[in-house]
């Protein structure tokens, strides 16, 4: 018994300090819990920047002229090929008609008739006039004379016209170029028959020392278009439309600026927009009528804020922001962004001003009215990818 009461007297001091290192990490929890995170902090600035929005556009050259025959033929031969480039004047098919070649010559043989009528009623006349006015015969016989006469004069005119058309018609069997330009596909060969009423032109000529980009804008795009541009009318904003930008189908910028000179006066009902034309001089001939491009629309911000794409919080098509206040409090913020963003940027039209500073990332675990650690990040560093 003695010794039994001995065990458990040495026994008690071992559980006592258990039970002391026990109590102690109890406290000590509590503490680590409540240490406050540190976060990385952005202070938005204000500043000036330009947003770009693509159009996709379609390009035709400010003239696309189709040569079509004036008359019936077999093409004779063809002096241009696909794609080359040609000057006003020059000649693109000639047309195998015989039958207006005939028609000259007839044309022709009808004037050397009709001018010995006219000169054998010219004599008649002349023999005439002296012996009415002796008398010998009757004033009768020189007005029908006369009358021969003017009726040969008019034969005469007529066969000369005749022999005009037949020239020309001669002519339209050689078929030029009406512009400078670039010729588009041949679709006929040699020896084929052609028509005016063929629904197919011979080929196209393609003036493309201008091009023109049609793109079309939606009805809200418009009118924010029309907010945004100074200018009391459409032809005084016009005038204020800054310079566009043309991105070729590969992703490369055009080297030519261009400028926007037509936006048309009605909404289209069933595509709900308007069409607008910009123009691009083409000195290299880069630009080809029919291909895809898009036009790149400048517009100008003063005093603009913008925040990383990656602070932000989107819950039900709307934007949150963590805003951090001077004791470290967090706010869960609305803020109001426009459609167009600047790369990875949003730019900010309501909810926050210069200076306010938000959670830059990694604030998934957080919750609204939390305390947190700020670390302001350097501004510079944090827009570098918009400034440069």
């Amino acid at each position: 018994m003695k010794k039994t009461f001995q065990s458990i007297y040495l026994f008690l001091p071992a559980i006592f300090i258990l039970s002391s290192c026990g109590n102690s990490d109890q406290k000590k929890a509590p503490a680590g819990a409540d240490q406050v995170q540190a976060y990385p902090v952005l202070a938005v600035t204000s500043m000036s920047t330009t947003l770009e929005t693509d159009y996709p556009a379609t390009l035709e050259g400010i003239q696309n002229v189709d040569i079509r025959p004036k008359v019936d033929g077999f093409i004779e031969k063809i002096f241009v090929d696909e794609g080359a480039t040609v000057k006003k004047g020059q000649q693109l098919f000639s047309i195998n008609a015989p039958q207006y070649e005939q028609m000259v010559r007839t044309a022709t043989a009808a004037i050397s008739s009709a001018e010995a009528d006219v000169n054998a009623a010219e004599l008649q006349v002349n023999k005439t006039r002296p012996l009415v006015e002796k008398d010998i015969i009757s004033k009768y016989d020189l007005d029908a004379a006369q009358l021969t006469l003017q009726s040969r004069k008019a034969a005469l005119a007529q066969a000369r016209a005749e022999l005009v058309n037949a020239k020309v018609n001669l002519g339209y069997t050689r078929i030029t170029s009406p512009v400078d330009g670039v010729i588009g596909s041949i679709p006929f060969k040699t020896g084929s028959l052609v028509s005016p009423t063929g629904a197919q032109p011979l080929t196209t000529v393609s003036n493309i020392s201008r091009v023109y980009a049609y793109f079309s804008l939606n009805e809200k795009q418009l009118l924010d278009f029309s907010k945004t541009t100074k200018g009391a009318n459409l032809t005084a904003q016009m005038k204020n439309i800054p310079a566009v930008s043309l991105v070729l189908a590969d992703g490369t910028g055009y080297a030519e600026n261009g400028k926007i000179e037509s936006i048309n006066g009605l909404i289209n009902t069933n595509t709900g927009s308007a069409s607008l034309r910009a123009t691009f001089t083409n000195p290299g001939m880069l630009l080809r009528s029919g291909a895809s491009a898009s036009v790149r629309i400048p517009r100008h911000l003063d005093n603009a804020i913008l925040i990383p794409q990656k602070s932000t919080i989107d819950l039900q098509g709307k934007k949150f922001v963590y805003v951090v206040d001077d004791k470290g409090n967090i706010k869960n913020t609305e803020v109001g962004t426009m459609e167009i963003a600047k790369g990875n940027f949003y730019v900010v039209t309501k909810g926050l001003k210069a200076g306010d500073k938000i959670v830059l990332e990694g604030f998934q675990s957080l919750k609204d009215g939390a305390q947190i650690k700020p670390e302001v990040q350097n501004a510079d560093s944090v827009y570098a990818e918009i400034k440069n």
